[in-house]
């Protein structure tokens, strides 16, 4: 049965191999946004948040990835990046203009390497192409502690809830 999530209350099928708790945190390497290649999940020797959106243009995205950038900071012991289907130079962009420092912020759009490992391509839609919302942290050993697949793309992700899980992998 595929899975699915939600686009303004329509059901969307996602595309991918599907990650869950306990599994190991696929290895995948993308561009920053200064073309400088990240490698992200599986045994990093540090926790790692691992934010998937559609795209850092959209109100949501764009708040999403400004409250991580500074609630996460505060994480000792941590990494976080953000993924989405924007181009470096769009992301680098923003980065600049919405003062995110706190964050790597990657992007998939080459191969969708990430978006097919970890199984939040969308497959159909409006949005088909690009990643759904959803957050993963990966502990220091590479496995996958915490996954929310945000059940309505347009809804921020539990903040609370994914900071808590960040925290506990990091020590």
């Amino acid at each position: 049965m595929p899975v699915t999530t939600k686009l303004k209350g329509n059901d969307v099928s996602l595309y991918g191999n599907q990650v869950n708790v306990g599994d190991n945190a696929p290895v995948v390497t993308l561009p920053n946004s200064a073309l400088e290649e990240i490698t992200i999940g599986g045994a990093q020797g540090k926790a790692q948040l691992i934010i998937a959106v559609p795209s850092l243009d959209t109100p949501v995205c764009a708040t999403e990835t400004r409250k991580f950038n500074e609630q996460a900071a505060a994480v000792e012991g941590a990494a976080v990046c953000v993924v989405s289907m924007d181009l470096p130079f769009a992301a680098k962009r923003f980065c600049s203009t919405e003062g995110i420092e706190n964050v790597q912020v990657l992007s998939d759009f080459r191969d969708k390497c990430f978006s097919v490992n970890y199984g939040t391509l969308i497959a159909e839609g409006p949005l088909r192409g690009l990643s759904a919302r959803a957050v993963f942290v990966v502990n220091k050993e590479g496995k996958i502690t915490y996954k929310e697949l945000v059940p309505e793309i347009t809804a921020e992700p539990d903040y609370e809830t994914a900071l808590n899980a960040l925290k506990e992998a990091a020590k």
